[in-house]
């Protein structure tokens, strides 16, 4: 355990109860390990530990828990806990670790040492790095900075914080030191957990997540579904490539799925991959009717929001094909090799409709039988078209806007 300078030789002799009696760290040590802190989401395991911690004698006042994690956007969640209230929850976004806030702290220091750093603060000394959310009460007197390691690196970090004028007992902090393994191995095992819910929602969507966290990973192994299809694709994109850097049109194609993908999530739908600048989305519900309003209502969102789109070098526009029908949602591939996703004459037959938008400039194009479930004062006909792969000549309709 390590001390930042200007903390006193000795603190002042302590007038609470001393939690050095091996039953009541043993106990909590216990309850961290047990079913009934792993049956608990992450605000009521934090809340748990901070009342198990209060009712053993320990004189908290404030537990900051920050939990790292692999995510797209977010690199770790902090979660504060403070008697008698809610537990606050901070998602940090990448580059937090950039910040005065961080690189000022203690953090740092403790996380190289790999040690517990106790802080000792008083209207004098109280450093910047104090006035951070999770940190913001000029009444704490002392920090206990607990990392929490695993062979290949910190899996969270644990403040522990005081108003008692003489801050932790050294028993005390003893006491924090012994259940930090305990802390750190329920801490890991969330860690995973969340990990693995958040790259598979990332990479395979959250219906899909879900399923493949139920079971469903044998190769073969699918259902049929009845659900409405939608491929959007952007327009132009070859010539885009040519023309600009390969960096530029990244940051357009990115730009566009921000555009697309948010529309199709709020109406109520799942985006299953990305296929080059296209994407393909499905909404199921019950109902036939309301699954092809929702993808009615995602295609005008992601319409919407990209008319809004505005940048000096590129205009951003797309086509969107839709159709109602069966699908098999499952797992295919080689081996140990798989992609879950949707396949079927119904996928081949949208994504040869979606090609018409293109030869029509019809920027929404649907099949008969979506617009049938759409309603026929929603939809007007354009036409027979001849579609690759289809014996007879398929009937296309568009949207009456």
């Amino acid at each position: 355990m390590t001390s930042i300078p200007g903390e006193p030789q000795q603190l002042a002799k302590t007038t609470h109860p001393l939690p050095t009696d091996v039953p009541a760290i043993a106990g909590i040590a216990e309850w961290l390990g047990g079913d009934a802190s792993h049956d608990l989401d992450a605000v009521g395991f934090v809340a748990g530990l901070g009342d198990h911690l209060r009712n053993a004698g320990f004189p908290l006042d404030r537990l900051v828990l920050h939990q790292r994690t692999l995510h797209a956007e977010i690199r770790g969640r902090t979660m504060v806990w403070t008697p008698d209230a809610e537990v606050q929850v901070h998602d940090r976004e990448h580059g937090v670790e950039l910040t005065a806030a961080f690189t000022e702290s203690p953090l740092p220091r403790m996380i190289e040492m790999r040690k517990p750093v106790v802080v000792r603060l008083d209207e004098r000394n109280a450093p910047a790095w104090n006035h951070i959310d999770v940190l913001n009460d000029t009444s704490l007197v002392e920090f206990f900075f607990v990392p929490l390691f695993n062979a290949h690196g910190p899996v969270a970090t644990a403040f522990f914080c005081t108003r008692q004028p003489e801050g932790f007992a050294p028993m005390q902090r003893a006491g924090l030191e012994r259940i930090a393994p305990a802390l750190r191995n329920a801490c890991e095992l969330r860690a995973l957990r969340t990990i693995v819910l958040s790259m598979l929602d990332t990479y395979v969507g959250p219906g899909s997540a879900q399923r493949i966290l139920a079971g469903h990973v044998r190769r073969g192994e699918v259902e049929s579904l009845d659900v409405a299809l939608m491929l959007c694709d952007l327009r132009g994109f070859t010539q885009m490539s040519n023309r600009l850097p390969s960096e530029r049109v990244i940051e357009l194609l990115n730009d566009y799925f921000d555009c697309v993908v948010p529309a199709i999530a709020e109406s109520g739908g799942e985006v299953l991959k990305f296929i080059g600048d296209a994407v393909l989305a499905f909404f199921h519900d019950d109902d036939a009717a309301t699954a092809c309003a929702a993808a009615i209502a995602g295609a005008l969102r992601a319409f919407e929001r990209l008319d809004q789109f505005s940048a000096p070098d590129a205009e951003l526009h797309a086509g969107i094909a839709l159709h109602y029908g069966k699908v098999s949602y499952g797992n295919i591939g080689s081996g140990h090799r798989l992609d879950f996703t949707l396949i079927g004459s119904d996928v081949n037959l949208v994504s040869r409709i979606q090609t018409v938008c293109g030869s029509t400039g019809n920027r929404l194009l649907m099949s008969e039988r979506f617009a049938d479930l759409l309603g026929a004062s929603r939809a007007t006909t354009i036409g027979n078209h001849n579609l690759k792969g289809f014996a007879d000549p398929v009937p296309l309709y568009t949207l009456i806007e």
